[in-house]
């Protein structure tokens, strides 16, 4: 077996695959001691024994064999090796709506890491379309690869980029709606900013990500990138959206607004959830389905797209807890931050040994908004004294607005406005609800 086709194989192992001719990537039948089984010979983790193969199975799961218990390998076929579709080589298919695709990175454009294990950032927009080939049924796909990170590594700078580039793509005219594909951990950060920056949007924008990588055989990338596509290409409504799963099951995807939704579970494919809010459209069987929702949306082209796609990153997000050292507060203000998003308990409270510092930032002309650590409700500051003598230090209540959703709209105020204070407490992008749903 040629050195380039070890696949990290080595000692027993590569032994036996070398003597046999069988490289990576060959489509194999192994007998052992308890019985045969066939699929696809994958590289070796890194760390891995070397007294093992690994195999794909039919089923998409990987699984290892010992050296010792193989009888025989036998190579059935050498396996095409995947190759993705360039741009060049994507042809519009005649008749569909025209889509604009940005990649950013995340699981969504990951696949398995061999040297490690875990999963890294490497499929280009160009093979998110080539493996997902139902596409082409539903719209004419612009691939544009803008960035390769996971979003964790994104800094408001980012978000600038990828506004700069929808904000591009929407003056274009020619599309009937731009995907962005991103990272899960931050995209509800990223939906914020975009919602923001990208105010009268004539289309729809929509996020989607995914909590498995495409190679998973429980990924829910495929779907939720179908899905988002279906909803960019039929929505009657325009802004920005983040499109997952509705549920654990590949029945529908969720359609949130951009500044009402939040991820709140670390793994599952239904980890984002709308708050104090209905998602406005569930997609299912290729078929938008409109909720009924509190939220009022702008029609398709209805709008004329004005961007703003500053942000100034002198912003804190501090979250209260028994114990938290007033410090904490002085700290920030010394460090040179221009405002404070301050996740108080409940209805927006804090300990009183906090008022000093918080005066004291106020005075400083530091900005300090009040958001609450609970994940669904209002903060309502006149019910009890602490929030009562919290207003009259000058904090500043955002009503229902999530803390995240919070911290980039201060952001994004304090580099657009010449009244950020103002601007905060108005509502701009649907960030603050109008009614709550039971």
């Amino acid at each position: 077996m040629a050195k380039q086709d070890s696949g990290g194989y080595r000692g027993a192992a590569l032994r036996l695959l070398a003597k046999q001719g069988v490289s990576v990537g060959d489509s194999v039948r192994i007998a052992t001691e308890d019985g045969e089984m066939s699929g696809v010979l994958m590289p070796r983790y890194e760390s891995a024994s070397e007294d093992y193969i690994s195999i794909k199975l039919k089923s998409g799961y990987n699984t290892g064999i010992l050296v010792g218990r193989i009888k025989s390998i036998t190579k059935l076929q050498k396996s095409e090796r995947a190759k993705a579709a360039k741009a060049s080589e994507i042809t519009e298919s005649e008749g569909r709506p025209k889509i604009a695709l940005i990649s950013t990175g995340g699981t969504i454009a990951s696949k398995i890491d061999y040297r490690t294990g875990g999963v890294h950032a490497a499929l280009s927009a160009s093979e998110l379309y080539s493996s997902v080939p139902e596409l082409a049924n539903h719209a004419s796909i612009d691939p544009e690869v803008l960035l390769s990170e996971y979003s964790e590594n994104l800094k408001p700078e980012h978000w600038t980029m990828i506004a700069d580039k929808v904000a591009e793509k929407v003056k274009n005219g020619k599309y009937r709606g731009v995907i962005v594909s991103h990272g899960t951990d931050t995209m509800h950060y990223t939906a914020a900013a975009l919602s923001f920056a990208l105010q009268g949007l004539p289309i729809p924008v929509v996020l989607v990500g995914a909590q498995r990588s495409s190679d998973r055989p429980s990924s829910d990338a495929a779907l939720n990138l179908l899905w988002a596509t279906v909803f960019a290409a039929k929505s009657k409504y325009a802004g920005v959206f983040v499109a997952m799963h509705a549920d654990a099951s590949d029945d529908a995807i969720a359609c949130h607004v951009g500044t009402r939704v939040r991820k709140n579970h670390t793994s599952r494919r239904d980890a984002f959830e709308s708050i104090d809010a209905t998602p406005v459209a569930l997609v299912r069987n290729n078929v938008v389905e409109m909720q009924k929702s509190e939220i009022k949306l702008a029609k398709r082209s209805e709008n004329n797209l004005v961007a703003k796609t500053k942000f100034d990153d002198r912003v804190a997000l501090l979250k209260y807890y028994p114990g938290f050292d007033p410090r904490l507060i002085d700290h920030t203000a010394k460090a040179g931050y221009r405002a404070i998003i301050l996740e108080g308990t409940g209805l927006g409270h804090v300990s009183k040994e906090c008022f000093p510092a918080l005066k004291k930032a106020v005075d400083a002309g530091i900005m300090v908004f009040m958001t609450s650590q609970c994940i669904w409700g209002r903060v309502r500051m006149t019910v009890y004294d602490t929030g009562r003598d919290l207003l009259d230090i000058g904090l500043i209540p955002l009503s229902d607005m999530i803390s995240e959703t919070a911290t980039v709209k201060a952001m994004w105020a304090l580099a657009n406005s010449d009244d950020a204070k103002k601007v905060m407490q108005e509502n701009l992008a649907n960030e603050i609800s109008a009614s709550i749903p039971l």
